[in-house]
């Protein structure tokens, strides 16, 4: 074999980018694999149910024949091939398909699996809209429970406040003792000293704090002609009832 000449067109002409000689080896191994796979496919031999489909096909796919006696009958009676059956022409031209039962299952079983599959997804869905509904339910009950709490938090604040000005009215009329214990703000716990506060706090806790709230209100309206939501001590119970909107957070609004 002659050397190669470096120089020469076919070498100039040559693609020598970085990488190519591995696309082109990829390539023919992707080619070779393809081919190997054809001659592979053309040499396997056929089942026996795959001749048989080949064969049922094939014969579906052609034409009835003169052969057939079904078809001489239907000539003799004027069809005419390709013609629509009936007496106007309204009915089929092509035979009814064949439907091939390959599998083991008994008949309807085909059905039954079928109206199978459609109970359990009505069921799926079912199950969905429970799920949502117990979700939409639960957030509720959430809201629900977060706005009690917040109310009951803003009556915590309007009842202490309701205690300290109880606490601060009674003592500019020398009023040393609250009418209950929970009138005025109570000290903290190393500060109580006798059983008898104890007692009141337990008569107390019956009581809710809205409850409270209320009962607080009435004594500091009657007592100190004071309106806890208007921040304001009127002259007497007249000057009250006049200008004072009402007993309630809600009346002020």
């Amino acid at each position: 074999d002659e050397e190669e000449d470096y120089m020469s067109d076919l070498f100039i002409k040559q693609d020598v980018r970085p990488g190519l000689p591995m696309v082109r080896r990829v390539k023919e191994a992707i080619q070779k694999e393809e081919k190997q796979k054809e001659a592979n496919e053309k040499n396997r031999q056929k089942s026996i149910k795959e001749e048989e489909k080949e064969r049922r096909d094939l014969v579906l796919k052609s034409a009835l024949g003169n052969e057939n006696k079904g078809f001489a009958l239907l000539q003799k009676m004027g069809y005419k091939s390709g013609q629509a059956l009936g007496k106007s022409g309204e009915g089929i031209v092509e035979p009814i398909p064949l439907n091939i039962k390959t599998g083991l299952s008994g008949l309807g079983h085909e059905e039954l699996k079928k109206r199978k599959a459609e109970e359990k997804l009505e069921n799926y869905r079912k199950k969905l809209h429970m799920k949502k509904q117990a979700n939409e339910q639960a957030a509720d009950q959430f809201r629900i429970r977060f706005k009690n709490k917040q109310e009951e938090r803003k009556m915590e604040g309007d009842l202490r406040k309701s205690q300290k000005a109880c606490q601060q009215l009674d003592m500019q009329k020398d009023i040393d003792v609250p009418k209950e214990a929970w009138y005025w703000l109570q000290p903290d716990e190393e500060d109580k000293k006798d059983e008898e506060d104890k007692e009141d706090e337990c008569t107390s806790s019956d009581l809710s704090v809205s409850e409270k709230l209320h009962i607080l209100t009435a004594y500091l309206r009657e007592q100190h002609f004071y309106c806890i939501w208007c921040g304001t001590t009127y002259e007497d119970s007249e000057d009250l009832s006049s200008n004072c909107p009402g007993d309630s957070a809600a009346d002020h609004d």
